[in-house]
């Protein structure tokens, strides 16, 4: 995962036709997410607009996976597989990766949804949302991953949440995991990190949690859940560089 590729202008264009179509997926899923409303709902509803989008479910390629969505509750943290057992509740944090395959490249985005949920839950959602909003302003020619992941640590670390250390964001594109690598926290020197160029697209994913950074791999083998039991969140957005600037691809 190392490896980083580059794209030139014509891939870019094609994941920005599959990016867009992405975009009204997660907003018809957002909308979806509801109290009394079920993990396998959203996954019925996922494959249908997948479909009608023209393009497959980039998490169904996944050797061993068979869904086209993730969907975590809580203190869920990723790759929680839709079950129909899973049922919203009031006060849920309900959250929901998604990947669209179109045209032979990737694009992925994942959004958190609290149900009625208390202020405090609140500012936390909302603290994911700034994060990804500052790691994205950095995400442009010249800079470097480490100012992306500076990003992300220091707006949830200085609202006394824990950013995920176990799992990281990436590069995406022909495959679904590329390089870079994107942490939600600074390691090493920041000359030592990767030079963000033109031609790079970034999943861009800000992984984060209210107690504790530690997590652990659930019973079913797939979902990775917070170790305190504290709630978790995720914010996720597939980002194009090139040398005109940056782009969201998928809101």
């Amino acid at each position: 995962m190392d490896t980083i590729y580059l794209k030139n202008d014509s891939e870019i264009k094609i994941m920005a036709e599959g990016g867009k179509k992405l975009a009204k997926i997660k907003k018809e899923l957002e909308k979806a997410v509801k109290i009394g409303s079920r993990a396998s709902i959203i996954e019925e509803l996922a494959r249908k607009l997948i479909k009608k989008e023209g393009g497959e479910a980039s998490f169904q390629k996944v050797p061993g996976y068979h869904w086209a969505t993730c969907i975590n509750i809580n203190e869920g943290l990723v790759h929680g597989i839709p079950l129909d057992s899973v049922v919203f509740k009031k006060k849920d944090v309900v959250s929901v990766d998604v990947g669209f395959l179109y045209r032979e490249y990737h694009t992925d985005t994942s959004f958190s949804v609290g149900l009625e949920v208390d202020k405090e839950t609140e500012n936390f959602l909302q603290t994911g949302k700034e994060a990804l909003n500052k790691a994205i302003s950095q995400a442009k020619p010249g800079n470097r991953i480490y100012d992306i992941s500076e990003a992300i640590e220091k707006t949830v670390s200085e609202k006394g949440y824990s950013p995920i250390r176990a799992l990281v964001g990436h590069g995406i594109g022909k495959n679904l995991h590329e390089g870079p690598q994107i942490p939600c926290f600074t390691q090493g020197k920041r000359e030592e990190s990767p030079t963000i160029l033109p031609g790079m697209v970034l999943a861009i994913e800000v992984m984060y949690a209210q107690g504790s950074d530690e997590v652990r791999t659930d019973k079913d083998g797939w979902t990775i859940v917070m170790r305190d039991g504290k709630i978790a969140a995720l914010y996720e957005e597939t980002v194009a560089v090139t040398l005109h600037g940056s782009f969201v691809l998928t809101e």
